[in-house]
């Protein structure tokens, strides 16, 4: 968390609160997290984009306020106990609100992404038009790997963490363990097809806000995808479609939430 769908909705909420306002500052206390933020300050925001599970404020001169929310990571309207950043626009404050402090802030040259590493591999975009299936499908043959440690690997596609992969999987009827590439064209496309539709309908819905509730919109507001998890997080319970329980597993050392009956058994 976040994962594609929450950061999409906080791009979407933030973009006509700050485009065309000039970014006067950047302001925090810890530039070990917040880094080169001096580089962003006094320019004009010019676009609000997104990438995998990044967030891209341009700005004019040709510089990038580049975010990563992390864990628990997410801007708000009002000021927080756990408040670590605020960006001062004309006729408003944005505040990073980060419990865990795993979210980070850095001012770079636009598509200079050298400090990112991340950044640079992330393979194409589920919702977008670069999400071909022949590509899609050649990812799955070259690896070994289970098939819920690829979908996390961001290279197969970006901004797939791990509700939506435990998700689409369900969904696609995947078992979470199998190699990647075993599996047939058609169950290829299953999987191609769940991913896109899990991700459009979470961002439909502003995304999945946890027990935690670490994750909120901008205005406070929860998401509302939560409501239609059929497998993730929903460990002991039935299955919405055969009513088996939902086991846990992990993989890639990650929790792993799957049914046994629809999905096929663990290891």
């Amino acid at each position: 968390m976040p994962e594609l769908p929450e950061v999409e909705t906080t791009r979407r909420r933030l973009r006509p609160l700050v485009l065309g306002q000039t970014l006067r500052q950047v302001v925090h206390h810890d530039p070990a997290r917040y880094r080169n933020t001096a580089l962003v300050e006094g320019r004009r925001v010019l676009e609000v984009d997104r990438r995998g599970k990044f967030l891209l404020f341009a700005l004019e001169g040709g510089v990038e306020l580049v975010a990563h929310l992390g864990m628990t990571g997410g801007f708000r309207l009002e000021p927080t106990p756990h408040t670590r950043a605020a960006l001062v626009l004309e006729d408003r404050t944005l505040y990073f609100h980060d419990p865990r402090r795993f979210g980070r802030l850095l001012g770079v040259r636009r598509g200079d992404y050298r400090e990112i590493p991340l950044l640079l591999r992330l393979g194409p975009e589920p919702l977008s038009e670069t999400f071909a299936f022949p590509g899609f499908f050649r990812g799955l043959k070259e690896s070994a790997r289970p098939l819920k440690a690829l979908l996390l690997d961001q290279r197969l596609a970006a901004g797939v963490g791990n509700i939506y992969a435990d998700e689409a999987l369900f969904r696609a009827r995947l078992s979470p363990f199998r190699p990647a590439r075993s599996l047939t064209e058609e169950e290829a496309r299953r999987l191609h097809r769940a991913l896109r539709e899990v991700l459009a309908e979470a961002v439909e819905l502003g995304g999945s806000t946890l027990s935690d509730q670490s994750y909120r919109q901008p205005d406070g507001l929860p998401g509302g995808f939560q409501t239609r998890h059929a497998v993730y997080g929903r460990e002991g319970l039935p299955c919405p479609a055969c009513g088996r329980p939902v086991e846990r597993r992990v993989v890639a050392g990650r929790g792993t939430h799957f049914c046994p009956t629809c999905q096929g058994e663990g290891p």
